[in-house]
């Protein structure tokens, strides 16, 4: 396990502030040990141990849904024969990253922050953070904060109100809080949901549950894709490990942005193919029309990866199986359906999604006024109108994660070597185009981005305001656009009265 400061002896005074040791932070310092090796910087992380969602989650058989080369960072290639691999494997990967880079530390375990206010005056941060155990809080200062919270509320998923559920006489437990001890062993388990998550867990609690059944309102696309790539591994052989990384690397970007691309300009091809897969992964008789057709085109919603296929084997071998209807109420012995149908359990898995949360719900002030997400657009995807000084990332939805992660991060440092080279204190983007829409930042209709993205940041429809889930553009605009722009207002500390600064989101 990575030994980590406690922070009694380290500075509470530094260049950049970054929230978060998940794979957003890890990735942010590590780019600024490279890139910027004089900077100055500390990571706060709220949990005991580094990791982020990786180290979180517990549940069987968890995994990445997005190839290895492209989920891992672009500086530091993926060796593991695995292209779709397994939590432990990626949660070490991370940890040797800190080691490598030298970043442990760096990094102040049980530091959740809840509060950050930026001065004009001094051009700084403060940030206050919560530890557990101590009535007082700890406190930071910093020129810059760097937002790696990604998406989702750590402390609690998504669980709707089953009626009866208290009745149930067997166990009941979502992903996102899975106990250590559970024993599912020839128990008869249900998994709530269609999703990524529920997905995962089927084949993995299959293997030695009685028998385990997916229930769910409405199917996914599920799509298999080999858990080993052969060509990574020949190509490792063959140009070593680093050069493997970068052909492979563009091999699964270009087959993952055609397949989005494909799926949007012909969707009903698409879904064609896609059923099509699923109808010769199951057996002839499996009613694929109910449980594996979607109301919806592809690419609505985030498409469920399953590596070589596991769940259609556990279904085919009869471990599995799936049923497609509607919650009545939780019964004692289990789940009785809309239809009339009644399922036993003695374990139910609520795998029915997760609580978005922008920013960690992280407070943030501006010259003493408060500053809600939801008020602000983002620019460049990265950094927030009528905020100064502050970055954040948050990955692809239609892709690697971890790709825009690089982009953001990289943009980030030229940034600030371009702050450094013009003497500036303060840089804050101002949107002052008055033919610029609000829009939702991600257009996915998945209920859990419904349920959560009034609270996030709004997108633009033209310029640097736009949210662009394409590699290919974020490249143009991130790694090899220009960094000043005429949205962003560079000055000098003190230089803007507190009174004067427009509304976030607001012409300026």
């Amino acid at each position: 396990m990575t030994e980590t400061t406690t922070g009694r002896t380290a500075s509470t005074d530094v260049d950049v502030l970054i929230i978060g040791a998940g794979i957003s932070g890890i990735g942010a310092a590590a780019h600024l040990t490279t890139r910027r090796p004089g900077t100055s910087f500390a990571i706060l992380e709220g949990r005991e141990a580094v990791g982020g969602t990786w180290d979180l989650f517990r549940y069987p058989g968890i995994r990445s849904d997005s190839d290895m080369p492209t989920f891992g960072y672009g500086f530091r290639p993926w060796t593991h024969r695995k292209s779709i691999a397994d939590g432990h494997l990626i949660l070490d990967y991370l940890r040797q990253t800190v080691t490598e880079h030298g970043l442990a530390p760096h990094i102040r375990l049980g530091h959740r922050v809840v509060g950050a206010e930026f001065s004009s005056a001094t051009g700084r941060w403060t940030v206050t953070a919560e530890r557990p155990g101590s009535r007082t809080k700890a406190r930071y200062t910093a020129r810059f904060l760097f937002l790696g919270t990604g998406m989702y509320d750590h402390e609690a998923g998504f669980t709707p109100e089953f009626t009866g559920i208290e009745d149930f006489a067997g166990t009941v437990v979502h992903p996102q809080h899975w106990p250590a001890d559970l024993d599912h062993r020839g128990k008869r388990v249900i998994v709530i949901g269609s999703g990524a998550t529920a997905v995962t867990l089927i084949p993995s609690m299959a293997r030695t549950a009685g028998h385990v059944t997916m229930l769910q309102r409405s199917p996914s696309y599920v799509f298999s894709v080999p858990a080993h790539d052969a060509v990574a591994h020949a190509l490792r052989k063959l140009v070593g490990h680093r050069r493997a990384h970068r052909i492979v690397r563009r091999k699964n970007i270009l087959f993952t942005r055609g397949v989005y691309k494909a799926s949007r300009r012909m969707p009903q091809l698409m879904r064609r193919l896609l059923i099509a897969d699923v109808r010769r992964r199951l057996p002839r008789h499996f009613d694929v029309d109910t449980h594996f057709t979607p109301r919806y085109a592809p690419w609505d919603q985030r498409l469920c990866v399953v590596p070589d296929g596991d769940l259609f084997k556990a279904i085919s071998a009869g471990r599995a199986s799936v049923v497609t209807d509607h919650i009545d109420r939780f019964t004692k012995d289990g789940i009785r359906l809309t239809s009339g149908q009644e399922l036993t359990g003695d374990i139910v898995v609520t795998a029915t999604g997760l609580t978005m949360a922008p920013f960690g719900r992280i407070r943030l002030r501006v010259d003493g006024r408060e500053t809600k997400p939801s008020d602000t657009m983002a620019y460049k995807a990265m950094m927030l109108s009528g905020v100064p000084n502050l970055a954040f990332a948050l990955g692809y939805t239609n892709l690697s994660w971890t790709l825009k992660v690089d982009l953001v991060c990289e943009h980030f440092c030229r940034l600030l070597d371009h702050m450094d080279a013009h003497g500036h204190d303060i840089v804050e983007p101002v949107l002052d185009d008055p033919t610029v829409e609000r829009v939702q930042y991600m257009n996915l209709t998945s209920n859990y981005v419904l349920r959560g993205i009034g609270a996030f940041p709004r997108a633009g429809t033209s310029g640097p305001w736009t949210v662009e889930m394409a590699y290919e553009k974020d490249v143009e605009r991130l790694r090899e656009g220009p960094v000043e722009d005429g949205a962003l207002r560079f000055t000098a500390r003190g230089a803007t009265p507190s009174g004067s600064r427009p509304r976030p989101g607001a012409a300026g």
